[in-house]
């Protein structure tokens, strides 16, 4: 498509305001105004830092009773068994996988101006692998040993790591010091080990001086690029007002922490005004980035109330938008595995690992929200609650305001038995969307995920791992002539934004079955709805009815192609019948595809693809087919199923579900 015409449809699509920032950003960084604004700045922070070394504790520490008694003999010992990791020079990367500890960048340093402008390499295919131990996020985990155990090892280890970062890492000079996020980000993590290590021997006033330094110009960095996160409008921006706001309440005394703490809370508030839709849906679309921001909102709700100032505070509005937002990621949440559909763009982001749960339960981080937000627990009590200890929840409680809060929630089926339950994405965007995924069903059945999303896996790489999990084939969807449901403008951008409704939901009088009816307009250029039911019944089954609209007379020929993404379990296919099994843990599920009785199974081109190798059917797979990424980086073999046929509209697939009956 050409450059004019996508340019025309992102100023119509994202809106003037926001294109406009962005061209401003670009103006100011390109012309050299940016840099000829910051020069000398580390500089004359340094020596404003020199002058008001006071640091400020922002909240209440745990008791060390009380996090030995939530976490239990086992909980203890995987947190000191993690943390001694990181001693030894190893951090959880993205939540998973063991790796160096990095923080000297690559190459020589040059202003951060310099590769955000292109001017100089980066030194890496990803930047977010210079960025990630960089976050520091590992601190809280030594805080968190360090709580428990008193163990001076973990504080050593922190001064030292900070050391090296300190020396390789000149204020506004390298990789690390490109994205303002990033720097907020720290901050975070060096006001929490400034406070949790401060009655550490190894905690000099050299140390703690030099502490104080990186806080304030690690703030300084964050102003002059705000235009670019008002810009994206996202969490760009929630994590740079909460930097502004740590380092004016951390650093009271410095010149410039009223002006921080002022931009701070302006654009905080106004962001998750902006950002969080009215029925609680967070505007990235992305279940991942959804629990960064109430993380965020989490930090500056337990720090406000070192505030002097009574309207430097999360405002009712806000409160009331977090309430929603809570609300919505709790309704998407497995009970029996604290896990969530792996929604939208997932950069395995975990900003304040406050619990030894895995990454991917979000019980921790419901748990603490719903406490703060809602005064109440979500679940019961658990190994899930040392974060809502370090953020002194039990001793807040939120200002009442009505939660008499609206019915629009995702769109979430659960069977009579509540051992399978389904999230059906019906999205109506008002943002930018993350993936083409509209109708995707994302099916889980007693802690499993049966019917998968593929998340990421790479934002910044080579073909065929250009972000291409965003793509609509990969997902539990209807792909017509191979085309996507929006128009892909670049790696983070689709335009044409695909919309989607509800048209009927109803249940039996006897609760045999419950049915809901959706349907998508991202077809619309070919003259073509696509609509799906799902229906669920009390004996475990469901019934997924996929139908293929013309809009107005239709007589051409079209592709239209039904794709399942599934766990990498043993297999049985019947492809006479169309008919998958799969051996679960809990026995074996079956999935049969029936077309239109029209067509004859036969005539179906069948595919079962894992890890992009064909494992039965014909024809070229892509080699991103039949992956599923849980966190970045991170990808693990899943079996793809997909069934395609050359058809004229109207026309329907039938795909039928069937579980073995739940123990009672």
């Amino acid at each position: 498509m050409p450059r004019l015409s996508l340019a025309l449809k992102a100023l119509r699509e994202l809106g003037p305001r926001q294109v406009s920032l962005y061209i401003t950003y670009q103006i100011l960084l390109r012309s050299g105004y940016l840099r000829w604004k910051m020069r000398d700045r580390s500089r004359k922070i340094d020596i404003i830092s020199l002058r008001f070394s006071g640091f400020r504790h922002l909240c209440a520490l745990p008791d060390s009773e009380a996090l030995k008694l939530c976490l239990g003999e086992e909980g203890i010992s995987a947190l000191l068994a993690e943390a001694d990791q990181i001693v030894d020079g190893y951090f959880r990367r993205f939540g998973v996988e063991f790796a160096p500890i990095t923080l000297t960048p690559p190459g020589e340093l040059f202003h951060w101006i310099d590769y955000e402008t292109g001017h100089q390499p980066w030194g890496a295919e990803d930047p977010k692998f210079i960025w990630e131990p960089a976050r520091f996020g590992w601190a809280f985990l030594l805080g968190r040993a360090y709580s428990i155990s008193g163990d001076e090892c973990y504080a050593e280890s922190f001064w030292r790591y900070f050391e090296i970062f300190r020396s390789a890492n000149p204020a506004n000079r390298g990789q690390n010091w490109t994205s303002a996020q990033e720097v907020a980000l720290r901050i975070l993590a060096f006001t929490f080990a400034g406070q949790v290590f401060a009655s550490s021997s190894h905690s000099t006033s050299t140390r703690n001086s030099q502490l104080i330094s990186a806080i304030a110009q690690h703030a300084d960095r964050i102003p002059p690029s705000l235009l670019y996160a008002r810009a994206q409008n996202n969490n760009h921006l929630l994590s740079e007002a909460a930097g502004l706001i740590t380092a004016g309440l951390a650093l009271p005394d410095h010149l410039q922490a009223r002006r921080w703490s002022h931009l701070g809370w302006k654009w905080f508030n106004r962001g998750l005004r902006q950002q969080i839709d009215s029925d609680g849906a967070y505007s990235q679309h992305s279940t991942n980035y959804h629990r960064l921001m109430l993380q965020l909102a989490l930090w500056v709700y337990a720090i406000q109330n070192n505030s002097e100032s009574a309207a430097l505070q999360l405002e009712k509005p806000s409160i009331s938008k977090l309430q929603l937002a809570t609300r919505w990621l709790i309704t998407l949440t497995d009970r029996a595995a604290g896990r969530v559909p792996n929604l939208g763009p997932n950069d395995g982001a975990y900003i304040l690992p406050l619990s030894v749960q895995p990454y991917d339960d979000y019980r921790p981080v419901l748990q603490a929200a719903s406490q703060a937000f809602f005064d109440e627990p979500t679940f019961e009590a658990g190994v899930w609650d040392e974060m809502s200890l370090w953020f002194s929840l039990e001793s807040f409680k939120t200002s009442a305001l009505p939660a008499n809060l609206p019915n629009c929630q995702p769109l979430v089926i659960r069977n009579s038995s509540y051992s399978a339950w389904a999230y059906l994405r019906t999205a109506r965007f008002n943002g930018r969307p993350g993936h083409a995924d509209q109708l995707h069903l994302d099916l889980w059945w007693r802690g499993l995920n049966i019917a998968q999303d593929a998340g990421t896996y790479l934002y910044n790489a080579a073909q065929p791992w250009d972000n291409s999990l965003t793509r609509t084939q990969v997902h539990n969807t209807l792909t017509i002539n191979d085309q996507e449901q929006m128009t892909r403008a670049g790696r983070f951008l689709y335009l044409d934004r695909a919309q989607a409704k509800i048209t009927a939901h109803e249940n039996a009088k006897d609760d045999v079955w419950q049915r809901v009816c959706v349907q998508h307009d991202g077809y619309r250029k070919l003259g073509i709805t696509h609509r799906r039911t799902v229906t669920t019944y009390v004996d475990d089954r469901w019934l997924v009815t996929d139908e293929i609209i013309p809009v107005s007379r239709h007589s051409s020929s079209i592709s239209a192609r039904l794709h399942w993404l599934l766990p990498d379990w043993p297999w049985k296919l019947d492809e006479t019948e169309l008919k998958l099994e799969l051996e679960s843990p809990h026995g074996w599920i079956s999935l049969q595809i029936t077309p239109a009785s029209s067509l004859q199974p036969a005539t179906c081109n069948l595919q079962l693809v894992r890890a992009g190798k064909l494992l039965a059917g014909n024809g070229d797979v892509a080699p991103y087919i039949g992956w599923v990424s849980p966190t970045y980086a991170h990808k693990v073999p899943a079996l793809s199923w997909g069934i395609e046929v050359e058809v004229t509209p109207p026309f329907s697939f039938t795909s039928e579900w069937h579980f073995p009956k739940s123990e009672q």
